[in-house]
């Protein structure tokens, strides 16, 4: 007798068309309880996201080199996020039919890149995207132990290899991790100068201690630390970046990071996964970008996961980099008031509920921060975006 998921006899006919017509209706089953059938993501757990189409104001047509190239990772694990993120850029968009969408999802991600890419139809019906496989075997060599055992994840490194993965036509993407929200048009982003030989662009934070994001064995080194020259680095966060691709590919750079995470495996000169290599190669190179578009940290410290202001100013993007993520903080009831900001454009939906309201978002933060919600005064100079 050969059993199978939930005790199916599967040597028996009418139990394997029985398992068969389970299937068809959309039941899915637990790898643990059937090892040899992968789950199969539940599209009825998200909603289809709103028909966004373009203003007046857009071209009729959009050449491949006109649109607006976004790359992001797609997996299991965040995709939650990965959601969000896509609807908030839609949603903010002035033509978000002219967006073109690169996925980036592991070989073996539980869910298979297949199975991704049809749940991201589902949801987004009308979505310019194309799904590329990344072969983590490309890049497991090369990683080393890390601070999180979440920053050791392949996929984290996928953002190198971009310059390979996306068509030669493609060159410049922005480049936006998925715990982010975008409340601004992506365009103003896209539209960022990159000058001289700049290769990426991002916020830079100069004010941070750029030395402890290497170890004592590596400023200790009479060699290592003169890569830096006479440049003066400044830490930038690697989640949202607008990349040139040309000369991205022309200059090689992803064999100029893989020689740093290579020495990173003889050496140890840092501890915080696929973020220095780009410090080592871009730092004191990077074309600034207005802080406006990544308020990161809002997932809190690394270490106790506590909640997070923004930094003064306006926002246009905010990031929850760190340890806690604003889907499962909502879910265990026990959110950071910024996680309401994140709350209308989720798409999950566990079980039936009313979908999220913005009003309603808003006026719990300002609430918070005991602030009048009848006042037209901007929020910390972004309110006006979540209208």
């Amino acid at each position: 007798m050969k059993m199978g998921c939930l005790g199916f006899d599967f040597s028996n006919f009418q139990s394997i068309t029985a398992f068969c017509l389970l299937l068809m209706l959309g039941f899915s089953f637990s790898p643990i309880g059937c090892l040899g059938i992968r789950s199969f993501p539940e599209e009825r757990r998200f909603t289809e996201a709103p028909e966004y189409r373009n203003g007046v104001q857009c071209p009729v047509t959009a050449e491949t080199q006109n649109m607006v190239h976004v790359a992001m990772t797609l997996d299991s694990e965040y995709l939650r996020g990965s959601m969000a993120a896509i609807h908030s850029v839609l949603r903010h968009s002035s033509c978000p039919e002219h967006i073109f969408f690169h996925f980036i999802a592991a070989e073996f991600d539980p869910s298979s890149p297949r199975v991704l890419t049809q749940l991201v139809r589902s949801i987004f019906p009308s979505l310019n995207f194309k799904v590329y496989i990344f072969r983590e075997d490309t890049v497991l060599n090369l990683i080393s132990s890390s601070i999180r055992h979440a920053l050791e994840n392949p996929l984290n490194y996928a953002r190198n290899y971009l310059g390979d993965m996306l068509d030669p036509s493609v060159t410049r993407v922005i480049y936006l991790d998925s715990d982010i929200i975008l409340v601004d048009d992506i365009e103003k982003l896209w539209k960022t100068p990159l000058s001289g030989s700049r290769i990426i662009g991002a916020p830079e934070y100069c004010h941070a201690n750029f030395t402890k994001y290497f170890t004592d064995s590596f400023w200790s080194d009479p060699d290592l630390p003169r890569v830096f020259g006479s440049r003066n680095p400044c830490y930038f966060n690697t989640g949202v970046m607008v990349m040139d691709l040309q000369k991205w590919r022309e200059g090689d750079y992803r064999k100029k990071i893989e020689k740093w995470m290579e020495l990173q495996r003889q050496r140890r000169i840092y501890e915080l996964g696929s973020l220095p290599p780009f410090l080592l190669v871009f730092g004191g190179l990077v074309e600034p970008i207005n802080h406006r578009w990544n308020q990161h940290g809002l997932g809190g410290d690394n270490v106790m996961g506590s909640c997070r202001s923004l930094h003064p100013g306006p926002v246009s993007l905010l990031h929850w980099s760190g340890k806690g993520k604003p889907w499962a903080r909502l879910d265990e009831k026990r959110p950071c008031p910024l996680d309401y900001l994140w709350e209308p454009y989720d798409l999950y939906k566990p079980k039936p509920k009313s979908r999220p309201n913005y009003q309603r978002s808003k006026m719990r933060l300002y609430q918070h921060h005991n602030l009048d919600y009848s006042s037209s005064n901007i929020l910390f100079g972004y309110s006006n975006y979540f209208i």
